[in-house]
């Protein structure tokens, strides 16, 4: 009794602040000033050998206290360093690893994820005081829920072996609310990507979080009367909810305002420094004598010297593409008080990309023939590179950013696009305290960058050219995947016109985030801009998910519940199945070469072909009719049947990376067994019947909801713009 009471007040508060620190906030190094104290109470009276029950002398404790045992211990363990510290507990730990039941409620409870599996749950709980200030009614938590991931499924490093992948999207700015667009080319892209490569079961980690310093976050701040950091604070649980409820499964979801972040930007840019890869410079930049301040590039706005846009930025043209020095723009305004800004002359800090070209080019050359680039990322590059480098500016006159170490820029903080995809290492570094592994390996190590096309050069050129001239061995960039850009309609999404959805607006459907899924994946800006249409996505919810893919689906399941009384009937194969099979077969094959390339949308297409020829194959053979007749009749319906309700299995695997909800509902319905993903996706593609004669299926229902006329007229003028929405205000 006094240790569970030790455990509700003490440890679970404690551990709860951990994780939320670990997880939410992203300090991993500060977890073990949390912990130490109830881990050495724990571990001190486990040394003194007179707790036989908690040491587990007697059997009594698989029975009753493994929810006290795994959350103290089992939790907490991998969060700190036992070398020297903590032996007990350690020994305590080791001993429960060989225990059947934790291991199989483990694997009931998780699925393979890493410590970002914690978000959801983290972020259900109310936010946890300070270890000076905790009571027990905030400890609501779920023990099962916290354990078993810190002890079966540690942080995931390269492996020996097997094809280790480490997978990026770009870091979305902190300032505003993702939309469609964004949402599609970055993030949910590379989700796909990576639930699929785990199903071809390679060793993947999948980090992103967002990109908090800079310009654009100071502007927002004052926009909103809110200090950088709290502007910061508010869009990361914005942006955080937002990927949650699109199901975005990152291994971990991080930011750039981290001492990681700090740590490991000034590393580089020392290591820079010492190769003669910096130049000092003075430019000439826009100054508001107004604010008495220079003006970062997102500070000031004007008409674009190339296409005449009027409103292009500082840094860049949003009409045109091209990248702008500031002093170029025509009639230019200072954004915070529209006075007119004056030339005034600043000492600033350059990467010498000219020096690095043959570098860069030699390495390109590599990566560009090897790994898989998409068309546009090629382009881009390449026309940065024939236009000529150019040394590029890496600090700016801001307060608000990663300061640079260097004494004669005190003042100063680095330029975003070389800070920002640094961010990739430091949210990597506070996952794992070996982000070295993946970072520092490129022999072991695949580099997959999901991003729009906008955000290529930085990605090809500046970022690579960063890390090849620190000379330390980094990871670079083998598989570079841009998008086109994603309209709304007719139009560009505009938050403050209220045009087009936003993340967080989605949710406010009613439309499941799956089909939100299935619909942006069927329309992704693969080699050419697509358009967002509620007419369109209309259609391909009714026609393509509910006649096509639900149909067959629930067809086959429902044959098995109706005539064979639940279990799948003996199936005897002729030549029109075997021809069905091998055309399914075929079907996979592509699926798989497509994904594998991260064709994406194409490999969507040959999921619904799949169905479409299920459901051909059930109509020709009417097994509706056959099972009333004699006995070979009911045999090739129930030939059809097994055949039918096999391949409702197989989309439910490929389904998977697209739409997880219901590719586990499906599966489900099938009680199919976890092993068939392996089965499935993990050989050469050869489809084989996973769900043989007499497995029993569960209970059969529809997968998806007709969208009506009237439901999608009266969102499209919702989003048109013709009610404006209010700014998020959390």
């Amino acid at each position: 009794n006094q240790w569970l009471e030790w455990e509700a007040t003490v440890l679970q508060p404690a551990l709860l602040e951990a994780l939320h620190i670990a997880v939410v906030q992203g300090k991993g190094s500060e977890v073990s000033k949390v912990l130490q104290g109830p881990l050495n109470s724990l571990d001190q009276s486990l040394s003194k050998g007179n707790t036989p029950y908690l040491t587990g002398v007697h059997c009594f404790i698989s029975a009753f206290f493994p929810v006290l045992y795994v959350q103290t211990v089992l939790t907490a363990t991998p969060l700190l360093s036992f070398s020297g510290e903590c032996k007990c507990v350690k020994t305590w730990f080791d001993r429960g690893a060989v225990m059947h039941s934790f291991q199989s409620a483990a694997q009931k409870v998780l699925q393979g994820k890493g410590l970002q599996g914690m978000k959801s749950f983290m972020q259900r709980q109310p936010a946890p005081r300070s270890s000076q200030c905790r009571d027990t009614q905030q400890c609501n938590s779920n023990p099962a829920e916290i354990c078993f991931f810190f002890f079966f499924f540690p942080t995931s490093l390269p492996q020996e072996g097997k094809r280790n992948l480490l997978v990026t999207s770009a870091l979305p700015y902190v300032n505003n609310v993702p939309h469609l667009g964004n949402i599609i080319g970055c993030v949910l892209s590379a989700d796909v990507f990576s639930r699929y490569g785990r199903l071809r079961d390679w060793n993947m980690l999948f980090v992103c979080g967002t990109d908090e310093y800079g310009t654009a976050t100071e502007n927002k701040a004052r926009e909103e009367g809110l200090t950088p950091q709290q502007i910061c604070d508010k869009y990361h649980a914005i942006h955080s909810s937002i990927y949650k409820w699109f199901q975005i499964d990152f291994d971990y979801f991080g930011r750039t305002t981290t001492e990681k972040q700090t740590e490991i930007a000034q590393d580089i840019f020392w290591r820079l420094h010492k190769h003669d890869f910096l130049m000092e410079d003075t430019v000439e930049q826009l100054r508001c004598e107004s604010c008495q301040r220079f003006l970062a590039d997102r500070f000031v706005e004007g008409i674009c010297p190339h296409c005449t846009y009027p409103e292009a930025r500082g840094d860049q043209c949003d009409k045109c593409g091209r990248l702008i020095n500031a002093v170029e723009l025509r009639e230019p305004q200072c954004k915070v008080c529209r006075q007119t800004p004056v030339i005034r002359s600043s000492k600033h800090l350059f990467l010498d990309l000219p020096k690095l070209e043959t570098q860069l080019e030699q390495w390109l050359d590599k990566s560009t023939s090897t790994g898989d680039w998409t068309a546009n990322a090629k382009q881009i590059t390449r026309s940065w590179l024939r236009d000529g480098l150019k040394p590029r500016c890496i600090t700016r006159d801001l307060k608000w950013g990663t300061p640079v170490p260097h004494p004669d820029f005190k003042e100063k903080v680095f330029y975003v696009w070389f800070d920002a995809p640094i961010g990739y290492l430091s949210i990597t570094a506070n996952y794992t305290d070996k982000w070295e592994k993946w970072w520092k390996n490129p022999d072991q190590v695949e580099l997959y960058n999901f991003m729009a096309k906008d955000n290529v050069p930085f990605h090809s050129v500046v970022f690579p050219c960063s890390l090849l001239g620190a000379q330390d061995n980094y990871t670079l960039v083998g598989h570079l995947v841009a998008t086109e850009y994603l309209n709304y309609e007719d139009t560009k999404f505009s938050k403050s016109r209220g045009v087009g959805v936003f993340g967080d607006m989605a949710k406010d459907t009613n439309i499941p985030s799956d089909v939100w899924r299935f619909y942006l994946l069927y329309v992704r800006p693969e080699g050419q801009d697509s358009a967002f249409s509620w007419a369109d996505m209309a259609t391909k919810n009714n026609s393509e998910l509910l006649n096509n893919l639900g149909n067959f689906i629930n067809r086959a399941g429902m044959f098995v519940t109706k005539f064979f009384d639940g279990c799948v009937p003996v199936m005897e194969l002729q030549q029109e199945d075997k021809k069905l099979l091998a055309l399914v077969g075929w079907e996979l094959q592509q699926y798989i070469q497509l994904m594998d390339k991260v064709k994406i949308r194409d490999a969507l297409k040959h999921i619904l072909n799949i169905s479409r020829h299920g459901n051909q194959y059930i109509q020709v053979n009417e097994p509706w009719k056959k099972i009333k007749g004699e006995d070979t009749e009911r045999l090739r319906a129930g030939t059809v049947t097994g055949v039918s309700v096999n391949i409702a299995c197989l989309l439910s695997v490929m389904l998977f990376p697209y739409m997880p909800t219901v590719s586990q509902t499906i599966r489900d319905q099938l009680n199919a067994p976890q092993s068939i993903i392996s089965t499935m996706l993990q050989g050469n593609g050869t489809f084989v019947c996973a769900l043989s004669a007499g497995h029993r299926v569960g209970t059969v229902s529809p997968l998806f909801q007709k969208l009506e006329v009237d439901q999608i007229e009266a969102l499209k003028k919702r989003f048109s713009g013709q009610q404006v929405f209010d700014v998020y205000y959390a």
